[in-house]
Parts: structure tokens; C-alpha cells; sequence
């Protein structure tokens, strides 16, 4: 069934299955580039949605996992990998460190070990959507399982609005 799937979406069914997870992808044509355009194809509310940031620390390269009804707090995730200065990186070297496309950066199967952080918020939920390769295609996943499958730390990395 696999061989049908785009060949990052089978390198994410491929990898959950090594680490003893079902990645049942679900693809949108239309695409599912922002955290709003995931939750409407799929029918969720935003903050389920698996926003996945990379950015450097310091220089080195690291992950977010920040709900999609977030928005990243840079000096948090900063303070979070220990460093100071903490800056957006580029599609290359998104794609250098995680093998994948900004907008389609999974949980798992990056060509490098990067540390990774996540929003608190996302534990809220009993299932969230995570990109499976691609801009189009999605899987879900509880929020345990993906604080598992990452080797992720949990820590506050939001921006806090006044209301």
C-alpha cells in the first residue's frame, strides 16, 4: 500500500514502524501549509495541530513542537536549549538537518538528532496531527506518543497574550 504514497510519506510510515508506531497518513491536495488550512481539511480544532519549527540556538539546530493555535516565544525556546540567541534557519538547512520541507517536517526520521521541545498546550488534547512528509499529507497521533516518538521536552515555549 505504501508504494502509492509520496517517498517521504513512506520514509514517515516506514519510520513510525521501526519505532513501533502505525502512521496512518491522510493526504489533503490542497495542502495543509498553515495550522488553519490543517485543522479545516481535517476537521480539528487548531490547537491540534503539530506546528514543527526549526531553529538554531546559538547555531545549533533544534525543534519545536508548538500547538498550532500558538505562536513560538523565541527567547523561551532560547532559554529552554540553554542558550541565548535564538534565530529562524532557512529551507536548506531545514532540509540539511531533517531530511524533510518546511511544512512537512515529522515528529521522527530526520537525517539528524536534533533536541527537541514541546508545547505544553499540545497535552491538552487526546489526538494531535503532525506532518507526514509533505505539505499534503498529515497522521495523528496522542500527544504521549509524540512527546515518545520525538524524545521531546516538555516546556513552556508560547507566546502568552493579554486578553
Amino acid at each position: 500500500m505504501t508504494d502509492a504514497l509520496h517517498r517521504n510519506v513512506n520514509r514517515v510510515v516506514e519510520a513510525g514502524a521501526a519505532i513501533g508506531l502505525d502512521v496512518a497518513p491522510v493526504r489533503f491536495p490542497e495542502g495543509t501549509k498553515t495550522a488553519v488550512d490543517a485543522a479545516t481539511a481535517i476537521g480539528c480544532g487548531v490547537g491540534q495541530i503539530v506546528k514543527s519549527l526549526i531553529f538554531a540556538v546559538d547555531g545549533e539546530v533544534v525543534l519545536a513542537y508548538v500547538s498550532g493555535a500558538n505562536q513560538l516565544d523565541e527567547a523561551k525556546l532560547a532559554l529552554a536549549a540553554g542558550g541565548v540567541g535564538c534565530s529562524r534557519v532557512d529551507a536548506d538547512t531545514v532540509r540539511a538537518a531533517t531530511g524533510f520541507p518546511i511544512g512537512g517536517v515529522p515528529p521522527f526520521g530526520h537525517d539528524t538528532e536534533l533536541r527537541v521541545f514541546i508545547d505544553p498546550d499540545l497535552l491538552q488534547y487526546d489526538v494531535v496531527w503532525a506532518a507526514a512528509g509533505t505539505w499534503h499529507d498529515v497522521f495523528s497521533l496522542t500527544p504521549q506518543q509524540l512527546v515518545a516518538v520525538s524524545g521531546g521536552v516538555v516546556v513552556e515555549l508560547a507566546r502568552k497574550h493579554c486578553a
